[in-house]
C-alpha cells in the first residue's frame, strides 16, 4: 500500500456522544462494539500518525436545527432522531466526543443526511486542498461509514477504509459491511496506514 500524506485526508465519521456514548440516543445501537473495538483509541492514534506525515483531518458530524425543520424523515433511522430529538445542533450529545484530539488545520463538517459528502461543504474542502485519497473511518461501518464511502468513490477519490477504525452494532454487520466496501475500495488496517505514510520517519526528521 502506499500513500501521498499531502493529498490523504482520514475521514472520522459520526464519533459524537448521540452516537457512540452509552447514554446517547444511539447509544443501544453503537456503544457496546465501539468500546470493545476501542474505536475512539484507534481513530486517535491514526488521526495522530495522519497529522505527523502532513495529511489532512476532517471530522463529520450529523446535527440538525433545534426546530428540526432541517430533518427529513424517510428512513427508520432518521425517524429515530425525529422521535428521540437528538443530535440537536448545539447540544453537547451532536458535538465530536470530548475524547477525540483536535489540532489547529483540522476540520469539522456539519451534514444532515447518512453520506457526509450530501449537502455539505466536504466535496469542495478536499479537492481544495488537493485531496485524492480519503481513509474512512468511524460509526457506524454499515450506515454513514459506507454511504460516505460510497459517496467518495462516486466522485472519483480513492476510497480506503480502516477497518479497525470503525464498528457497527455487531461483529457481523461490521464485517459484512467491509466485504461489501471492498468492492468498491480498499479496506487496510490502522497499522497499513501508519507504514505507508512512514509515520516514524516523518516524526524524527520534524
Amino acid at each position: 500500500m502506499e500513500l501521498q500524506a499531502a493529498s490523504t485526508a482520514v475521514i472520522a465519521v459520526h464519533l459524537q456522544g448521540d452516537i457512540v456514548s452509552a447514554d446517547g440516543a444511539f447509544g443501544d445501537f453503537f456503544a457496546a462494539a465501539a468500546t470493545s473495538r476501542d474505536v475512539v483509541g484507534v481513530n486517535n492514534a491514526l488521526i495522530a500518525d495522519v497529522r505527523a506525515a502532513g495529511g489532512t483531518v476532517i471530522y463529520t458530524r450529523v446535527a440538525f436545527r433545534p426546530d428540526f425543520s432541517d430533518l427529513v424523515v424517510n428512513s427508520p433511522l432518521l425517524s429515530l432522531v425525529a422521535q428521540t430529538k437528538c443530535l440537536v445542533d448545539g447540544s453537547e450529545k451532536a458535538e465530536i466526543l470530548p475524547e477525540m484530539t483536535f489540532a489547529d488545520g483540522d476540520f469539522v463538517v456539519t451534514h444532515q443526511r447518512l453520506g457526509g459528502f450530501s449537502d455539505s461543504g466536504l466535496d469542495l474542502l478536499l479537492r481544495s486542498r488537493g485531496i485524492t485519497t480519503v481513509l474512512l473511518t468511524g460509526v457506524a461501518t454499515n450506515m454513514s461509514v459506507e454511504s460516505t464511502a460510497r459517496q467518495a468513490s462516486d466522485l472519483g477519490y480513492r476510497t480506503v477504509v480502516v477497518s479497525d477504525a470503525c464498528s457497527a452494532s455487531d461483529d457481523d454487520t461490521h464485517l459484512a459491511a467491509l466485504n461489501s466496501l471492498g468492492l468498491l475500495g480498499e479496506v487496510v488496517t490502522s497499522a497499513d496506514v501508519r507504514e505507508a505514510l512512514h509515520v516514524a520517519e516523518a516524526t524524527s526528521t520534524a
